[in-house]
């Protein structure tokens, strides 16, 4: 895993969005992406504050510390789910003769996908997600397996308080991540052998930073979940787009075929070693007391205490993210956001085992049998495992094709000329950034930067007279918000047509059939509007209407319009802190049309005369 993600380092247009952020934070001016506007531009809390302590405590160039980071927990990440597999099957197979050996499965198949490797290193929070699950996977199995020697006992109040504190952490990880939180607390809070003081204190460490944060969040960016959320529209439905991007990922990589060896490596596995204290021993008792409802409630609890109810925990798991992903159309990124629910559901077979017949067992006998089935079926997945490895999953290459999927790596790979983008500077070979550095420094008196068809030209619309001393301040709208953000000052504006970092996107109505994140388009006429630059010819580039400007100005009257933008834009006072928390999840869900005339009727404001 280490050395495939080295391999494929780099880090994505994303990725640097992070890093935005971090520098804010370093430079005192807060978690935002541009200085006085609250937005959380970042969709992992916790891969933002991670990067910061790190880039903080090692004073180290940013991109080395995401770069060192990933490399750390993608490799933990595997270290993990193999740990709490091989924990799982020697507990299970304890009383096996012979010798049982644990070969790596799972986590073959993981790394053999080359998304896994291209995402370990991007800058984004993937390396950390797929560590936050072999985290709790490890956890849970040590709480549902005393150790096959008898050495350890069961987590004690400590580990499970532990656990429960790392499984609370969850939605900071990534929001999603709700769903495997709210199973794992569920398991641990209704299983066998806890008091209700346990319990209590369980509830109060799993929930005390999410809660704290969220809180937090509301008052201070006016939203209950990330901004990237409300841009992307998380809550709505594209299950074909999903689908499409399902197929995406399996149909190059014949992914069902290594799925199904290990499935039936684990039927196998589970009916030759099935004995002992497992859902059958705890049946026994069950039936063995009677069936009123108290011993059933008790024969329930115990059976959420066993190995078999943490497989199915992270199966189950495994399956919830990957309806939702497909429910919200996947993501235009290659593979990216099925990574997480691919991990998860094989956590339970990172490793798989082989018992070794003794001598004096070979022969026409199921041990032997069963033995030869699962070696073949491993040698099976080792063979995928290399054809895999080594296939272009988009033969297309570094187009985005119908379907708005692309590889991404490979696409910024070819476009800035570099096999390993990594810095911020590797961006300035994009096309328009070198020309966005020299325009920046070319125009003291700040304004606008609207992109051109020309990969070596902006233009710029200038800020009313009189120019107060230093300048006006630049503000740059573009689509790729890491590269450029990255590649100016601090004192830069940078917003984007999609709304990532710009709330006024974020809340226009989603189109329909727009590229899978990217479905918020906002016209420049706005920016215009908003940013308060010269807004008549022939300072407007000829392409803008200023009709439509003084549309767009009038549109932002609306009062409901304005009370969101302060929500973020405004000075953040007690008394809008208060407000901004009650009212978080309406404006969550206000949208603006993206056409001025009819944002005007749905605010019902005076339509202006012809010219102005």
């Amino acid at each position: 895993m280490f050395w495939g993600a080295w391999d494929r380092r780099w880090i994505a247009d994303d990725g640097l969005i992070v890093l935005r952020t971090v520098r804010n934070l370093l430079a005192g001016y807060g978690p935002v992406f541009n200085a006085g506007e609250r937005v959380e531009a970042n969709t992992s809390t916790a891969w933002t504050y991670i990067v910061y302590g790190a880039g903080w405590l090692t004073g180290i160039r940013l991109e080395y510390v995401v770069l060192g980071l990933a490399l750390v927990l993608s490799t933990t990440a595997v270290v993990l789910a193999m740990l709490g597999a091989a924990r799982l099957y020697r507990w299970r197979m304890r009383a096996a003769t012979g010798t049982v050996l644990l070969l790596p499965a799972g986590v073959l198949v993981y790394i053999a996908v080359p998304p896994a490797r291209d995402f370990a290193t991007s800058g984004l929070e993937t390396c950390l997600v797929i560590c936050w699950l072999a985290l709790v996977w490890l956890l849970m199995v040590r709480w549902a397996t005393p150790d096959p020697a008898g050495k350890r006992p069961l987590p004690g109040t400590v580990g499970i308080l532990g656990t429960a504190f790392v499984a609370g952490l969850g939605p900071l990880v990534r929001p999603e991540l709700a769903i495997v939180a709210g199973l794992t607390l569920a398991l641990l809070f209704l299983a066998d052998g806890l008091t209700w003081r346990i319990r209590a204190a369980m509830v109060a460490v799993a929930g005390l930073v999410p809660v704290v944060y969220q809180i937090w969040r509301m008052g201070y960016y006016g939203l209950p979940y990330p901004n990237t959320a409300v841009s992307k529209d998380a809550g709505g439905a594209k299950w074909t787009q999903g689908f499409d991007y399902l197929g995406n990922l399996v149909v190059p990589y014949l992914l069902w075929l290594p799925l199904l060896f290990l499935v039936t490596v684990t039927v196998a596995v589970m009916l030759s070693s099935g004995r002992g204290t497992g859902v059958a021993g705890n049946r026994e008792r069950f039936l063995s007391k009677g069936t009123d409802v108290r011993t059933l409630l008790t024969a329930g609890q115990r059976v959420l205490r066993t190995p078999t109810a943490v497989v199915v925990l992270m199966v189950l798991s495994g399956v919830l993210l990957l309806l939702y992903s497909l429910r919200v159309g996947g993501d235009f990124m290659h593979g990216r956001v099925l990574l997480p629910p691919l991990f998860c559901l094989l956590l339970p077979v990172a490793v798989i085992p082989l018992r070794v017949p003794d001598r004096s067992e070979l022969g026409n006998n199921p041990r032997t049998r069963v033995a030869g089935a699962v070696a073949v079926l491993w040698v099976g997945t080792v063979v995928w495992a290399l054809f895999a490895s080594n296939t272009t999953g988009m033969p297309e290459g570094a187009v985005v094709g119908r379907s708005g999927i692309v590889d991404e790596r490979a696409f910024y790979s070819l476009n800035t000329g570099h096999l390993h983008p990594i810095r911020a500077e590797d961006y300035l070979d994009y096309p328009r950034m070198r020309a966005m550095v020299s325009t920046i420094a070319e125009t003291p008196n700040g304004g606008l930067l609207l992109p051109t068809p020309s990969y070596d030209a902006w233009d710029v619309v200038p800020p009313p007279e009189p120019i107060p001393p230093g300048g006006a301040g630049h503000t740059v709208f573009f689509l790729n918000l890491g590269m450029t953000s990255m590649n100016v000052g601090l004192d830069v504006r940078v917003v984007d047509q999609m709304g990532l970092a710009y709330p006024l996107a974020a809340h226009t109505e989603r189109l329909e059939d727009g590229r899978i994140g990217h479905d918020k388009i906002l016209y420049p006429d706005w920016v215009v509007a908003e940013s308060g630059v010269v807004d008549v010819y022939p300072w407007l580039p000829g392409y803008l209407d200023e009709e439509w400007v003084a549309m767009a100005k009038l549109a932002l009257t609306c009062p409901e319009t304005r009370e969101l933008l302060d929500s973020s834009g405004a000075e953040l006072t007690w008394p809008l802190f208060k407000r901004n928390l009650r009212n978080a999840f309406e404006y969550a869900g206000y949208r603006i049309d993206r056409v001025p005339e009819y944002e005007i009727q749905r605010c019902d404001l005076p339509m202006p005369s012809a010219g102005g």
